[in-house]
Parts: C-alpha cells; sequence; structure tokens
C-alpha cells in the first residue's frame, strides 16, 4: 500500500518559513494507519519533546518537525512513513517536505487528538495528549523543576 501523492513540495530547508503548504497533503485514516504499520510503514511523532512525554501512539519514532531537516535520515526512503501531531499542521508541513525529497509521506487525519478521541490506545500507560506551544512546554518543565526553581 502506498502514501504516495501529488506534485511539487517543499524542501526540508523550507520548513521554518511556512506555517503551512497545502491541503493537497494525503490523509491516512486510522484504520489506514493500523494496516500501513502492519505493512512494515514507519510512523513518526513530530511533536515537540514535552507533547512526546506525556502521550503518543505505540510504536512511533520521535522526530519533532524542528529536527527534520537533519534527521530525515533517519527515515527509511524505500518503506512508507506516516507523519502525525496534534492536529495536523505540523505534519502536513513534514509530510510536503519528505515528498519532495523523495520519500513515500503521508499525514495521520486529526493527529494524535483524533486517535485519543477515538479511545485508542497511547503510551506510555495513562498518556494523555499534551497542550502544543511554548507556554504548554514552560509549565511542563515547571512541573518537573524543584519547586525553588519554579517561584518567581
Amino acid at each position: 500500500m502506498s502514501v504516495r501523492g501529488g506534485d511539487y513540495r517543499p524542501s526540508l530547508d523550507t520548513l521554518a518559513r511556512f506555517p503551512s503548504m497545502s491541503d493537497e497533503t494525503r490523509e491516512i485514516s486510522r484504520d489506514e494507519l493500523k494496516k500501513l504499520i502492519d505493512d512494515g510503514a514507519q510512523l513518526i511523532d513530530v511533536r515537540a519533546e514535552h507533547e512526546w512525554e506525556m502521550g503518543r501512539i505505540e510504536g512511533a519514532k520521535h522526530l519533532p518537525l524542528a529536527e527534520l531537516s537533519e534527521r530525515s535520515a533517519e527515515i527509511d526512503k524505500d518503506r512508507p512513513v506516516v507523519l502525525y501531531c496534534r492536529g495536523g499542521n505540523r505534519s502536513t508541513m513534514a509530510a510536503e517536505a519528505l515528498i519532495a525529497e523523495g520519500y513515500d509521506a503521508a499525514k495521520l487525519s486529526e493527529g494524535i487528538v483524533g486517535w485519543a478521541e477515538e479511545g485508542l490506545p497511547l503510551e506510555p500507560e495513562g498518556g494523555v495528549v499534551a497542550e502544543s506551544g511554548e507556554a504548554a512546554s514552560i509549565l511542563h518543565a515547571r512541573k518537573r523543576l524543584p519547586p525553588e526553581l519554579t517561584q518567581s
């Protein structure tokens, strides 16, 4: 099963300059994802570190969007790849950039939010879908620091 589709896509180097590229990126349903994974596809989580730590889809590899350019060689070009984020914006950018580089890439429809809302499991046990963004990252980091370091 292939996830390939579309024409020109931006290179990995353009990711930082564009918040969203197009509405043409191939979306994979949760049922399609399960079949693709069974057939050997790769699942990549492009969310931030704090989001990954709070909860993720079993079997996913963590490759934050900000690191995609420098770490894309970690993705096997000979196997389909499905990317996901919280809701779809970051995975759209990642999928389009990888397609432009010759990968067979798509994004998970509705991201991890759709996955969790359907009641599908997250890792680690008891995992949750974290908020994205800098403020959420700061709040998450403060919860992990000793109280004396988080007081203003």
